[in-house]
């Protein structure tokens, strides 16, 4: 009897806060088809390379399987009743604010919901904060300051229904590629005017009418001049200002405290740019300002956004189709988190730990005996006391602060000295999971039930379509099974998410009746089988409310006491990392394409790897050469904190005077490139969100005796100077360095290629003179492995290196070609992968535009396919494109973007 096909189930993308609807297919073989949902309203099918590779990281061969106790496999039982008792014997000798959770946007907001109402409602702390402090924290302050609640005015149809979409600090097409596409197709189709305000030269600029590369931390300057400049050509939509707002004419009095020379000595920009720009916004009535973390990752965040708002505000441009400010969102989850109080400073449901009623409402519902009254500790703040012991029990939830946070290398010392150490996480070997007493193995994507709320506060179902491995749990029945234990079992007798969620609804109503913006009261009454028939809906959908498309405040209506927006006074301050004297480059830190956060689940496929395979640091080219440096080769990234090595990309898309390095590497993937472990911990005063844009850093050579590139079958274990690994189809490919020649070349060969079998069963050229020396190892026909050493960075191709693990090498002179670095087929390497979803490389689309006449991106796509499934590929095409038409070399020692 033939069986049924399977039946794509309905979930959302794990990645950033676009939040796409996903169709995942279960294979037989425990993989799954992924495709985008086109019912969802958030995507309309479309997926980017992340989410479109999703069914290639649900391999289980990395997973967290098993609780275990000082590295010691153990029971849930044993595991859950040690993280009570030693939580309780804490509280009881030094007070409940002695403990601490820390957790992640990667969250469920059912397990947020849980572990706040654990900490804040019946331990009696408001430590408990979130990875989310790192990403939106300032957003969130501002928002309080300007409406008097986290809200985000509009949603995402106001980007194609916009005249002007103003980017600012945001790398859309990389960060938010789904976002991207929207606008792209807005922009054929309406003619929308796009401004890219960032220092960088990024991806995005590729689709502007206009970039402004701006000085780093100079955004309040800016704006505050685009607010004068407002009033003074006469913009203001009085009406609205006199009817729903306050405290214009004081933030207008510091905005003209700086003079407009003033302004454009610090933002570096001409007289003539920041007219051009002001002159643009002022003129256009439907303007979206989209921000992400260039704005909110400063220790001047929060005014960075009131700056915005406060230009939207005095012109009514607010709450209306296409205008507003919009904060997009990093994480799947942090605005979930943010709606059931999963920062230190904030009550569940949008309510305020310093508001008596708000405190009485939650402890109604909740029935809490010991609800916190006082803020707690912020992430930064939280790992200082980690260190200096007022915090002697930590819970770390599906985030990896060794890696993350600034100053990492002092977050690591403190987790070191921790009395006790919890981490649930579904990966085994993290570099914050080395450091825990106790392991929980949690439930990953695929297997999780519960909702997640995008950036356009639509609400959304994560539905599971796989088996957990192991002895995995979800975080929500871990979190209840420790407060169980700590003799709270009647307020967390969850029978599954769907009871969690209609708590959550019926607190977000509780005392409500309009007088806060989250309200999901229609879900209060939810049942299971509604629950799990949940569709995609927007808040606030209040008691007795069908689902709608929402907006907020084109008539006013603030959360505020009187109900008039605030308009904040922000006056410029530098970066609070700008005066160190000893380092005279700024560094800043973000994303690339195809990875995210500490790359946990985006490296396990070699798909996602292929763009950019190593950690890099951009510099300007006069950057480079005072400091001696030339592309290609390896540089030291240091500061007072700490130092990183990694590969320097000389690039005029880097402004002078900055350097780039990303996030993303971790121990795990690199010998020495968590960059994080360089940032300095500069604060914002208000949100206490991290300056992870502006570290003052000194750039050197890394000096290296030689370089080696390494393909091997096998995950090599590494211990060179230097050494990035990644895998691909079929084995490893790494990166290497020495600072000492080795006294013997060839039984460090035979260690790394054949460690078991003889050095004489090795194949190898050698040429001491030039220093150059080649290696390889081979079982039969098939290519064990291969190591290319030379003095110079190696200059063998990438892609072609990689897949000599799936040739055929029959005869000796096969062998020989490979030692050459020489295909047998006139077939040149590709060159790093542009598309990842056809495996598309930068030399393969040059080639089309040079020798095949193709010189549009679309000519690409009808050639290559490159640009035509997720396009977050296409602005990279286009400057290929130009490039290659002006028959200039492209840069691909490692990287081209």
């Amino acid at each position: 009897m033939t069986k049924p096909a399977p039946v794509p189930v309905r979930t959302t993308c794990p990645y950033c806060g676009v939040g796409c609807g996903v169709l995942a297919t279960p294979r037989p073989d425990g993989t799954a088809d992924i495709k985008g949902d086109p019912a969802h309203p958030a995507n309309f099918g479309r997926l980017c390379s992340k989410g479109s590779a999703l069914g290639e990281t649900l391999s289980f061969d990395d997973r967290l399987l098993y609780p275990t106790m000082n590295g010691t496999r153990a029971t849930w039982d044993d595991a859950l009743t040690l993280v009570a008792s030693k939580f309780a014997e804490t509280i009881a000798a030094h007070g409940p604010d002695s403990v601490a959770i820390y957790g992640s946007g990667q969250l469920l907001t059912e397990d947020y919901y849980v572990a706040n109402k654990l900490m804040k409602g019946f331990i009696g702390t408001a430590n408990m904060d979130t990875n989310s402090r790192l990403c939106m924290a300032s957003s969130v302050a501002g928002h309080v300051r300007a409406f008097g609640s986290d809200t985000v005015p509009g949603n995402y149809q106001d980007l194609e229904t916009a005249d002007l979409v103003v980017l600012v600090g945001s790398n859309l097409a990389w960060c938010h590629p789904v976002l991207f596409q929207r606008l792209e197709a807005a922009r054929q189709t309406r003619g929308t005017k796009i401004i890219v305000i960032d220092p960088r030269r990024t991806a995005t600029c590729e689709l502007a009418d206009t970039h402004l590369a701006l000085a780093p931390g100079s955004d309040v300057a800016l704006f505050n001049g685009l607010f004068a400049r407002l009033a003074d050509s006469g913009r203001f939509d009085h009406a609205y200002v006199k009817q729903h707002t306050t405290g214009i004419e004081k933030a207008l009095d510091a905005a003209r405290a700086m003079p407009f020379a003033k302004i454009a000595s610090i933002t570096g920009l001409t007289p003539a740019e920041l007219t051009a720009f002001y002159d643009s916004f002022a003129t256009t009535e439907r303007v979206v300002t989209i921000y992400s973390q260039g704005v909110n990752q400063s220790s001047a965040g929060t005014d960075k956004v009131n700056a915005i708002i406060n230009c939207h505000l005095a012109t009514g441009r607010i709450g209306r189709e296409g205008m507003g400010p919009f904060s997009v969102t990093g994480q799947p989850n942090a605005m979930g988190g943010r709606e059931v109080g999963g920062l230190a400073n904030m009550l569940a449901a949008h309510m305020s730990l310093d508001d008596a009623n708000h405190r009485r409402i939650v402890a109604d519902v909740w029935q809490a005996p010991n609800l916190a009254t006082k803020p707690g500790l912020k992430a930064t703040e939280m790992f200082a006391a980690v260190g200096d012991g007022r915090i002697k029990a930590i819970w770390i939830i599906s985030t990896n602060p060794a890696d993350s946070l600034p100053q990492a290398d002092a977050v690591v010392a403190a987790l070191k000295a921790c009395p006790f150490v919890v981490v649930s996480d579904c990966i085994a070997k993290t570099d914050t999971t080395a450091l825990a007493h106790v392991l929980l193995p949690a439930s990953a994507w695929g297997e999780k039930s519960g909702t997640v709320t995008n950036s356009e506060r639509r609400i959304s179902r994560q539905r599971p379509f796989m088996a957990a491995p192991g002895e995995a749990k979800p975080d929500w029945w871990i979190i209840s099974e420790v407060a169980k234990r700590l003799g709270h079992a009647q307020a967390f007798a969850y029978d599954g998410p769907a009871a969690i969620f209609a708590e959550h609804a019926r607190l977000s109503s509780a005392g409500n009746h309009g007088s806060r913006d989250f309200d999901i009261g229609a879900y209060a009454a939810l049942p299971a089988v509604a629950y799990d028939a949940l569709e995609p809906f927007q808040w606030p959908q209040a008691k007795g409310q069908a689902p709608r498309e929402t907006r907020f405040f084109a008539k006013g209506n603030f959360y505020t006491p009187d109900g008039k927006a605030r308009a904040v006074p922000t006056p410029y301050r530098a970066p609070a990392s700008a005066t160190n004297p000893a380092y005279a480059l700024a560094l800043n830190s973000g994303r690339v394409r195809d990875q995210w956060h500490t790359m946990t689940r985006t490296a396990k496929t070699p798909r996602l790897m292929t763009h950019i395979y190593e950690p890099f640091a951009e510099i300007h080219p006069a950057d480079a050469k005072s400091a001696n440096l030339t592309h290609g080769q390896l540089v030291t990234v240091r500061s007072p904190h700490g130092s990183v090595v990694v590969r320097a990309d000389i690039t005029e898309r880097q402004r002078r005077g900055s350097v780039f390095v990303p996030m993303h590497w971790t121990d795990q993937l690199a010998s020495n490139a968590r960059i994080d472990a360089v940032m300095e911990a500069a604060i914002d005063p208000v949100s206490g969100q991290p300056e992870l844009k502006h570290t003052p850093v000194a750039i050197a050579p890394f000096k290296t005796s030689h370089y080696g590139l390494l393909v091997t079958a096998q995950k090599p274990t590494l211990d060179t100077a230097y050494w990035a690994v990644t895998p691909v189809k079929g084995g490893w490919r790494a990166e290497l360095a020495w600072t000492v020649e080795p006294s013997d070349w060839s039984a460090l060969a035979a260690r790394l290629l054949q460690p078991e079998a003889p050095p004489s069963s090795l194949v190898a050229y050698r040429d001491h003179a030039s220093g150059q020396h080649r290696f390889a190892a081979f079982d039969g026909v098939d290519l064990t492995g291969a190591l290319f050493i030379a003095r110079t960075p190696i200059a063998v191709g990438r892609s072609w290196s990689a897949e000599q693990l799936q040739a055929s090498f029959a005869t000796s002179a096969q062998k020989q070609r490979l030692l050459a670095g020489r295909s047998a087929k006139a077939t040149a390497d590709h060159g790093p992968t542009v598309c990842a979803c056809f495996d598309i490389g930068a030399n393969q689309i040059a080639s089309a535009a040079t020798h095949g006449g193709c010189t549009t991106v679309d000519a690409i796509g009808a050639c290559l396919k490159a640009g035509t499934n997720c396009g977050s590929c296409r602005s990279e095409i286009k400057r290929i494109l130009d490039v290659a038409i002006a028959h200039q070399p492209l840069a691909l020692t490692g990287r081209h973007c």
